[in-house]
């Protein structure tokens, strides 16, 4: 039986911050290095100088390219503009499968999934939320108006991809229980990264990484890193790493509680590279999905300090002493000190390692996603109409 032809694959999505675009660079890498074609549509407004490096990084395995335009987070009349530009973007490359990745890059591949239809294009057309517009409160005016927004568009999706089982309850409760295929498939890290990374001989007590905005509990990390020096009596450090529209607020509160010696500040960085300089990473997050920092510090065999939200019990256990309750800095404090002060602490509450790697590895994630997208493009050649030929 002749292998099955190359699939071309175009990844939509707004910000390329985050787990979202390590997620997509993962699949990207994978399933180009398969003999596929791939692609990324994504915002030029946000990232930096950090996000260009990692562009620079991928860029050999897109071989339709990277098209960036402005896309703004929230909904507005700019999206018709952007809409349409993705549109002859995306058109002209004729793809076999668009997945969408978060609300805004999910209403971009469905939307123009289903306009290459009209034009009896045949596209697959897949959706990731990535907690996205899911951690809006579907009591409030505005989280009705995005869960009846995630509903219709169920019309225009072939299949929905959780990252977690959280999520897909999330899902279930806030728009629905899906009424089109779904599936759910755990982030994955590649193999490269389940390297140790030994902590510096001048390594701080507690790692803080990501975006600088209260979702992320920045402030929570500070204030339990206060606690936990008071719990054990004795000074601590600490570093915290990340941009975001909050750190000169976090910046003031270090400054008004006398931390700011002891807990330094540096700007984004790839994630192993700041592990070197930590003995524990801490994760104090108000809501996540499926958080990519904590598979990447369980693969470096760094211990991690977390808050019981979103798919991270899934990774750490349920029952897992290194979950704190979320919101709450006393009960994270708690964790942290049982981390310093506990005899082989991280030992005994990690997760097994080699059980972790088959269930969280890159291969394992993109293996499972390319069987979806084969189910979905049973028959590539007959499935895809050339877009020249549509007016």
């Amino acid at each position: 039986m002749p292998d099955p032809e190359p699939l071309r694959i175009i990844h939509c999505f707004r910000s390329p911050i985050g787990g979202i675009f390590r997620h997509v660079r993962d699949l990207a890498e994978a399933h180009a290095r398969q003999g596929h074609e791939v692609g990324i549509v994504c915002d030029s407004t946000t990232g930096g100088s950090y996000e260009d490096s990692l562009f620079d990084e991928i860029r050999p395995f897109l071989a339709l390219g990277l098209v960036r335009l402005p896309i703004r987070r929230s909904i507005g009349p700019a999206d018709l503009a952007a809409l349409w530009k993705s549109y002859k973007e995306i058109r002209s490359l004729q793809p076999d499968i668009l997945h969408g990745h978060g609300a805004k890059g999910g209403a971009l591949a469905r939307i123009i999934g289903s306009a290459l239809r009209v034009n009896k294009y045949r596209v697959a057309r897949l959706y990731s939320p990535h907690g996205g517009s899911l951690h809006y409160n579907g009591k409030k005016p505005s989280g009705k108006i995005v869960f009846l927004l995630e509903r219709l568009q169920e019309y225009l999706t072939d299949a929905i991809v959780f990252v977690c089982d959280f999520e897909r309850r999330t899902y279930e409760h806030k728009v629905g229980k899906p009424r089109i295929r779904s599936e759910r498939i755990y982030n994955g890290i590649d193999d490269r990264d389940f390297d140790t990374v030994y902590a510096r001989p001048d390594a701080v007590d507690f790692l803080y990484i990501g975006m600088l905005r209260d979702l992320k509990g920045p402030d929570l990390f500070i204030d339990a890193f206060a606690r936990t020096e008071r719990n054990i009596g004795r000074p601590l450090s600490a570093m915290m790493i990340g941009d975001g529209p909050q750190k000169d607020d976090y910046e003031q509160m270090m400054l008004e509680r006398g931390l700011g010696r002891r807990i330094e500040m540096l700007p984004a960085m790839k994630a192993r590279d700041a592990f070197a300089f930590t003995r524990n990473v801490v994760v104090p997050s108000r809501a996540e999905s499926m958080p990519y920092i904590v598979l990447e510090a369980l693969a470096a065999r760094k211990p991690v300090i977390a808050s019981r939200v979103g798919g991270i019990p899934e990774v750490l256990g349920a029952d897992s002493a290194a979950l704190a309750t979320p919101g709450d800095a006393q009960s994270l404090a708690d964790v942290m000190t049982a981390a310093m002060t506990q005899k082989d602490w991280a030992a005994k509450v990690m997760p097994e390692a080699e059980a972790f790697k088959t269930a969280f590895a890159t291969s394992t994630m993109s293996a499972s996603i390319m069987r979806l997208y084969r189910q979905l493009v049973p028959e590539k050649a007959s499935l895809r109409k050339t877009a020249a030929k549509t007016p």
